[in-house]
């Protein structure tokens, strides 16, 4: 009986396709290395979401959710879209996955207001960065390396007819918005960004750390804090927030010759705030994996000429095939190397378009549907 019933739910979950590399379920389909759903609805229009992996191990998480943003049913409604970008394995971005939302709609709940807000957000990204904290420190005995991993975080939220965007890291959110006189759609920028490549962030580490001349360091023609990583902000990378986790039995290249005074690297998001006009027609969310091979205007224009059906796929084959144009191989070879090895040619790249219908950007306060909770998956997670 019970073999029966794990075949009938089998035949449910996968594909009938006769091709092996491909599944698919209710939410998403799988090709290779590749995830993606083509097009769906959430409250305000349509949305595609695509993942292609890169590392051993899938260090990119991303989520998309879209209905009651608290856990009292009555509401605020809205969007909500998550792109993380883990470093050092996959721990961290997919904790972020399974907790900052959930730490967003209990927030909201025990406001009680009915409205979303900065400091609700903000305080949402406190608890999940807490939350990896008690993990880290609950684990240490047994698997101190946790202490070393991290992942950038990028949410949007668009609630009310208003758009927030809170980052910490190098992922990315563009704003695909039509110039009124001329017609076209140009890309605008609306995440800060926290690399040390960036010059501002630089002068922003030396100024919280005047004493310490190694704050930033280039190495191999690339900025990183103490010579390690190239972000200055995240959730989890604890080895560089407390000095208690930068010690033995942690690796050697890991720990620093000289205690930790005060927190290297910083867990407070950068949050801005937009209103939503008729003029502003889609958002890209995307890991930096897509922006190393990509401008934010090219990745606007793709959006703007192309069907919405399959765009985040789209965007996603653009960034290979130019990742495979600077290694003077072609696109076709390049999708025949595995992961791990695929790594020495791109990063993980996730990207979440998310369009919006102005018409139902401003009814959406008094909408309640369609409700979507969808996460990016990959084939090859062992």
């Amino acid at each position: 009986m019970l073999s029966t019933l794990i075949k009938f739910f089998k035949s449910c979950w996968l594909s009938s396709s006769s091709d092996s590399n491909v599944r698919s379920d209710t939410v998403g389909k799988q090709d290779g290395l590749l995830w993606y759903k083509d097009k769906g609805q959430h409250l305000i229009g349509d949305y595609s979401m695509a993942v292609v992996q890169a590392n051993n191990l899938l260090e990119d998480q991303s989520q998309i959710e879209s209905g009651s943003l608290s856990l009292r049913e009555t509401g605020p409604f809205g969007t909500f879209v998550g792109v993380y970008d883990g470093h050092g394995g996959p721990e961290t971005s997919r904790y972020i996955n399974d907790h900052l939302f959930l730490n967003l709609r209990r927030i909201t709940a025990e406001e009680g207001s009915g409205t979303m807000s900065v400091d609700i957000l903000r305080r949402a990204y406190e608890a999940t960065e807490e939350g990896f904290l008690s993990i880290v420190a609950r684990q240490w005995p047994m698997k101190p390396q946790l202490a070393a991993v991290g992942s950038c975080c990028l949410a949007g939220l668009i609630c009310n007819g208003t758009l927030y965007i809170a980052n910490l890291g190098d992922s990315r959110a563009v704003l695909g918005r039509t110039v009124r006189a001329t017609g076209e759609v140009l890309a605008i920028q609306l995440s800060a960004e926290h690399n040390a490549s960036i010059e501002s962030v630089r002068q922003e580490l030396h100024s919280l750390h005047p004493d310490d001349s190694q704050i930033v360091v280039l190495r191999h023609n690339v900025w990183r804090v103490k010579g390690l990583i190239q972000i200055s902000r995240s959730i989890g990378d604890v080895y560089l927030k407390k000095a208690e986790y930068n010690r033995e039995p942690l690796y050697a290249k890991f720990r620093l010759r000289d205690p930790i005074r005060r927190p290297i690297l910083s867990s407070d998001p950068a949050i801005s705030v937009h209103e939503l006009g008729p003029q502003d027609q889609f958002l890209i969310f995307a890991s930096d994996g897509l922006w190393e091979h990509l401008t934010n205007q090219e990745a606007v224009d793709i959006v703007q000429n192309n069907p919405r059906n399959g765009i985040a796929r789209r965007l996603v084959k653009s960034a290979l095939q130019e990742a495979a144009k600077k290694r003077e191989m072609r696109y076709s070879d390049l999708k025949k190397v595995a992961r791990g090895v695929r790594r020495h040619f791109h990063d993980d790249i996730t990207v979440v378009v998310v369009f919006l219908d102005y018409n139902l950007v401003s009814k959406a306060s008094l909408l309640r549907g369609p409700t979507v909770s969808l996460r990016a998956a990959s084939v090859n997670q062992r």
